[in-house]
């Protein structure tokens, strides 16, 4: 496939997902037997049957309605397209597939993700998507950063604004073991 007309695909894919929230028009875009895995949360489908089920009961049509996506970065290769991007999105509806048994708990939640998906045949073949569910957690109030090595929103924040300070984590400790550290 030619990069162009991969991530032509591509498009097509989440603008039926994501936009259309078009069940059929998003297998449309698929190979025979694809399959989803959101790696955090092991939610997704394997085989058509499978991934037409999840995307008509637990993705596609419980997407918040201020659900946005912000670019950060995409790589393109023969068959295989990463994309780095920020979701934002208000809690406010079941979102089994990012929180799974979880109530709607109208939070905010940011959080930077990587989608790798993979191309055969000119179909999407495969996704796997990433994301920090520890900060997704702290974001819903599930989990009280408490002196954990974890954040909250500010993780998306630093991938959209690299100069945001680094070591925050980190500082506490040092601060501990050397008065004269700088975060």
């Amino acid at each position: 496939m030619e990069e162009s007309d991969l991530v032509a695909l591509w498009e097509q894919h989440l603008g039926a997902e994501l936009i259309a929230k078009d069940v059929d028009t998003t297998m449309s875009t698929m190979v025979d037997e694809p399959y989803v895995n959101h790696v955090p949360t092991m939610t997704g489908g394997f085989g058509a049957e499978q991934l037409r089920r999840f995307y008509a009961h637990h993705f596609i049509t419980v997407q918040p309605n201020d659900m946005e996506l912000t670019p950060v970065s995409r790589t393109v290769g023969r068959d295989t397209l990463v994309d780095e991007m920020v979701v934002r999105f208000t809690h406010d509806r079941r979102m089994d597939y990012f929180l799974p048994g979880v109530a709607p708990t109208n939070k905010r939640i940011e959080v930077a993700a990587v989608i790798v998906a993979r191309f055969r045949d000119g179909k999407l073949a495969h996704e796997h998507i990433y994301w920090d569910q520890a900060s997704v957690l702290v974001q819903a109030g599930l989990l009280e950063p408490g002196g954990l090595p974890i954040a909250g929103a500010e993780t998306a924040h630093k991938v959209l604004d690299p100069s945001l300070p680094s070591n925050r984590l980190m500082y506490r400790e040092w601060a501990e073991s050397d008065p004269h550290a700088e975060g």
